[in-house]
């Protein structure tokens, strides 16, 4: 890959982990529409489910005191449910879906919450909200709006929101790593090798970026954090659904 192209990725690694740090799921989604545009679909979703993982990890680790483990344990189950379904479906999206499925990930930000009582920390909807994220990121690469959905209506704080749903998504992005780098390893082994190389230089920088954005996170009132996540995911969403339907134009 060229060198060029390499730099760029990483620093777009560092960029959108910064971002993940403060608001949770809008670096996932820049991230995501940045590779698909550099980079063929499983290929972007396999590096893209590395550099997540990595990130949301850390994120969970530096948070981890906050972490509420039940929760996730619940989102485990309907999660691992998910991914043998779409193990035996073998679906990926073009390009023209990918930007449409993640211009579309966001309008869930705007749903009528109050009306849908959703609410993780009760079991049975934690599983089923383990389901959909990982549905939702096998097809779109990113589900932190949907996962949102769940945590809204909770009484938790931020800091136990972003550690718990880190955590939640890190098993997302790893049952995208095995979907994906599986068939891509049999595929195209010199791409995979590729994306194997990226990861590891992008590793540190994406650290970096996580530790950064966790301490920025600090500076701002739960309010203020779940409106200020709300238009900014809105925003790259407008702007995928216009390149998705460019795309699927011609």
């Amino acid at each position: 890959m060229a060198t060029g192209l390499t730099v760029l990725i990483v620093a777009i690694a560092f960029a959108t982990a910064l971002v993940s740090g403060v608001f949770g799921m809008a670096g996932g989604l820049l991230l995501m529409g940045a590779l698909g545009y550099l980079m063929s679909v499983p290929e972007a979703m396999a590096l893209h489910g590395l550099i997540q993982a990595a990130s949301n990890g850390s994120r969970a680790v530096f948070l981890v005191r906050h972490v509420r483990w039940r929760i996730v344990g619940s989102c485990v189950a309907g999660s691992l449910a998910v991914a043998a379904g779409f193990a035996w479906v073998a679906y990926a999206p073009s390009k023209a879906a990918l930007y449409l499925f993640l211009g579309a990930v966001p309008l869930v930000a705007w749903l009528p919450k109050e009306r849908l009582h959703l609410d993780a920390t009760r079991p049975g909807q934690a599983v089923l909200c383990g389901a959909l994220v990982t549905g939702v990121s096998l097809v779109a690469g990113v589900s932190g709006a949907l996962l949102d959905v769940f945590f809204v209506r909770t009484a938790l704080g931020r800091h136990e929101v972003v550690a718990t749903k880190a955590t939640i998504q890190v098993v997302g992005h790893a049952v995208k790593i095995a979907y994906y780098g599986v068939a891509l390893v049999g595929a195209a082994p010199e791409a995979a090798r590729a994306v194997g190389g990226l990861f590891l230089l992008a590793l540190p920088f994406t650290l970096a970026g996580t530790w950064a954005g966790s301490r920025l996170l600090a500076r701002f009132s739960d309010e203020g954090f779940r409106r200020w996540t709300r238009r900014i995911v809105t925003a790259i969403g407008a702007v995928y659904l216009v390149r998705g339907g460019f795309l699927l134009a011609g």
